[in-house]
């Protein structure tokens, strides 16, 4: 046979692979998305609170997180009868830790700031991974405790990736793993999530969260809240 047919026929077949790929991991974005509640209702939300408990070593930690998106983000955490919490901004961050020795609140450093600033985006993150410049790989299908999953890895500009486990029966995410580095020391961090509910605005939403600092349960979503903006200022007192 004409070497020259076999190479186009072998180019046409990489092309061809290339594209049913591609083609296979849009669908699954596109079931995804769908299965959290669709573009068209997470586009509605501007701001969220939320309401949580997290049980980590013997404690029981109460937890409000209050976020606007790409503006602002703010946690209250209660344990052992002290109050403190974590505040970040687009542009500076805070943080008071009493349970830490702090006795007001300090200032986030600009590496802290700059590694946080995903956390202001509360859509998901398959909706909005292409627009902030990431980019998204299907690995194939692994296994999650029993449950067949296509495994994806999502990787930033920075080099921190993220492998999403989703459930090959619901397109919902159940495990991810993400790797990257905080002040100059690798870390790697595992989360399982559970529970999915339809919302009153219509997205769907993990109630439970299991990782490596503990057991979390979201007790309470409320979407486009108002929220005062002297709420991400850090207390005088």
């Amino acid at each position: 046979m004409n070497k020259l047919f076999i190479a186009g026929c072998l180019f046409v077949l990489a092309l061809f692979t290339q594209t049913t790929q591609a083609q296979s991991l849009d669908e699954i974005v596109n079931k995804h998305i769908e299965a959290v509640g669709g573009k068209d209702n997470w586009m509605k939300v501007k701001s969220l609170k939320t309401s949580a408990v997290l049980k980590a070593q013997g404690a029981e930690i109460n937890m409000t997180m209050w976020q606007v998106h790409k503006k602002s983000m703010r946690v209250d955490i209660e344990v052992m009868g002290m109050k403190g919490y974590q505040i970040l901004t687009d542009k500076e961050g805070w943080g008071f830790a009493p349970w830490g020795g702090q006795t007001k609140a300090e200032p986030s450093t600009p590496d802290q700031v700059k590694d946080g600033q995903e956390q202001l985006d509360i859509l998901d993150e398959f909706i909005t991974y292409k627009d902030l410049g990431k980019t998204l790989e299907l690995i194939g299908k692994d296994d999650v405790e029993g449950t067949e999953c296509y495994k994806l890895v999502m990787t930033e500009k920075s080099g921190k990736t993220t492998t999403y486990y989703l459930d090959a029966s619901n397109y919902q995410v159940i495990k991810e793993t993400t790797k990257g580095t905080i002040d100059g020391k690798e870390l790697e961090a595992n989360t399982m999530y559970s529970n999915y509910k339809k919302q009153d605005i219509g997205v769907v939403m993990p109630m439970n969260q299991n990782g490596d600092m503990g057991d979390m349960e979201f007790t309470k979503f409320e979407f486009n809240p108002k929220i005062d903006e002297n709420l991400f200022k850090p207390s005088t007192n």
